[in-house]
């Protein structure tokens, strides 16, 4: 038997991790984070425990999955900007891509409220947000005036859109997700461009 190419691997990879993370999603959301088990979640998705442990590390990683993804779209979609684009213009472009990610408003609302609602994977999303910043830091930095400084300037502007972009997401959240995502994000952004 031929072995498959390693782009289909690849391929089947990702779709798998996708089903694994999306069944996992619904049962925390009808269960809890902390009331759903792994063993659960196998059964549910109709794989082995092991199966799902060759995907993720624990049950953070199964319920955080996604954000790596998510900051690799805005990467990539951040780097084509055009680029004589100031930085905050192009950042908020960039985050639209989450607009486009394959997710009702409801799936969308029942994973952030569980986000933010359990302390385990609130941590372990500011961790991997802190990813975003090392992938958004480098597409930032030459839109920014040449300076000694100009690698933090961009590192903090990153953090800085980051941290905007989850105050927009539990707003949005408590608000029942009655409201535009990116205007809320504007809200957030202009708060802190604001002068004193």
């Amino acid at each position: 038997m031929t072995p498959k190419p390693a782009p289909i691997r690849e391929q089947t990879r990702t779709v798998v991790r996708s089903l694994l993370a999306r069944t996992a999603i619904e049962l925390f959301a009808a269960k809890g984070f902390d009331n759903t088990t792994l063993d659960e979640i196998a059964t549910a998705a109709g794989v082995s425990r092991r199966t799902l442990f060759n995907y993720f590390r624990n049950k953070e990683d199964l319920a955080l999955s996604g954000l790596d993804e998510q900051g690799e779209l805005i990467a990539a979609r951040l780097a084509e900007r055009p680029a004589d684009e100031d930085a905050w213009t192009a950042l908020r472009a960039a985050f639209q891509v989450l607009e486009e990610i394959d997710m009702t408003a409801e799936g969308r609302l029942e994973f952030i409220t569980l986000l933010f609602g359990n302390d385990s994977l609130r941590a372990g999303h500011t961790e991997k947000q802190a990813r975003w910043q090392d992938l958004f830091a480098p597409h930032i930095e030459p839109r920014l005036p040449d300076s000694d400084h100009r690698t933090l300037q961009a590192r903090a502007l990153a953090a800085t859109a980051i941290v905007c972009m989850q105050a927009a997401n539990e707003e949005w959240a408590r608000l029942g997700g009655q409201a535009d995502m990116f205007d809320l994000y504007d809200s957030a952004v202009q708060a802190i461009r604001r002068p004193t």
